[in-house]
């Protein structure tokens, strides 16, 4: 991207740019002009972002969410800021109460502090204040406490978001490379409506731009709705490997989790993430994750963006050829 195109001295802060969804949101907003603050624990991890825009378009600082100083200091001078911050699993001291709630408060009340314009707080699909799960309800928890400090919070609500590096397709993948036997949590039926992580990025750049309605929850979700069953049954299917699916009881797969846990903890971290699955990760699945008919009827989706969802079946191809035995021209002529 050339300098031409920055095209104006408007400032956001992207609070965890560097992640997943990060570098697709920065793109986004780059390439509409804006400069951007990506504010990261560890900004060193943030300098892959800077080739997304023109010179000094792009600048990585230091912040913690669980710092309401380094927030306030990361969001001074801007006009705008998103929050993007999120973990799967609790470590150490990320802690789902420390980060999706306190964390998602601190930004709200820096937003507030600072008078600035507009204010997108990513959430997921499945927030609710009353789940058994730590991740849900610490979600609706920061939801609500970002609204209560800054009421003009568009929030939005992706369900499971795919892309070249996400951890679903990516995951499943991986575990059918070692794993003879895949299990289906809950029979595999729970239902999935993933979204493109460029779409998400999309809207969230739309609402900085003030295309959404303040104070407004957006559900976010692709084109097809899915079981966890046709999930697995399609990266299969795509990486040419022929595995074992066994449905399991979602009493059973807590049981499971919990002795994965321990084991994560005894290896002292060593065990791979794709094979670590926890209790929390478990009771999500026994709830569908799609968008509801009431956001669906009110337009609070992509396609009150006039965004038109990419399907995960014309897309995540481009990137699974990689776990096939011999890669992409696996089955093709001389491959």
């Amino acid at each position: 991207m050339g300098d031409e195109l920055v095209k104006t001295d408007r400032l956001v802060t992207v609070f965890g740019g560097s992640g997943f969804l990060g570098r697709y949101v920065v793109r986004a907003l780059a390439s509409r002009g804006w400069r951007i603050r990506a504010a990261s624990r560890r900004p060193g991890l943030a300098l892959h972002l800077q080739p997304l825009g023109g010179t000094g378009q792009i600048h990585a600082v230091q912040a913690n969410v669980r710092s309401i100083e380094s927030v306030a200091h990361a969001m001074r001078d801007a006009q705008a800021a998103v929050n993007l911050v999120g973990i799967l699993h609790q470590k150490g001291a990320q802690r789902f109460e420390a980060i999706h709630h306190f964390g998602a408060e601190n930004i709200a009340k820096a937003a507030k502090q600072a008078c600035l314009e507009v204010l997108v707080h990513v959430s997921a699909i499945g927030a609710d204040p009353s789940s058994a799960s730590g991740y849900a309800q610490t979600k609706a928890f920061g939801e609500a406490a970002a609204r209560k400090a800054f009421p003009a919070t568009v929030i939005m609500r992706p369900s499971v978001v795919f892309g070249p590096e996400d951890q679903f397709f990516n995951r499943f993948a991986s575990m059918a490379r070692f794993m003879p036997v895949l299990p289906l949590i809950g029979g595999g039926q729970t239902k999935l409506q993933p979204v493109f992580v460029g779409d998400v990025a999309e809207a969230i750049a739309l609402a900085i731009e003030g295309k959404a309605v303040p104070g407004t929850v957006y559900e976010l979700g692709g084109p097809e709705i899915v079981t966890l069953q046709q999930v697995i049954s399609f990266v299969l299917s795509e990486t040419q490997r022929r595995r074992i699916l066994v449905p399991i009881s979602f009493k059973s797969a807590a049981a499971l989790a919990a002795i994965m846990e321990v084991v994560h903890k005894l290896s002292l971290g060593l065990l791979p993430e794709m094979f670590l699955i926890t209790s929390d990760q478990v009771e999500l699945l026994r709830s569908d994750n799609i968008v509801s008919a009431l956001a669906e009827a009110e337009g609070r989706t992509l396609h009150g963006f006039s965004i038109t969802p990419e399907p995960f079946g014309a897309f995540v191809p481009t990137y699974l050829y990689r776990y096939r035995k011999t890669g992409q021209f696996a089955g093709t002529p001389g491959g």
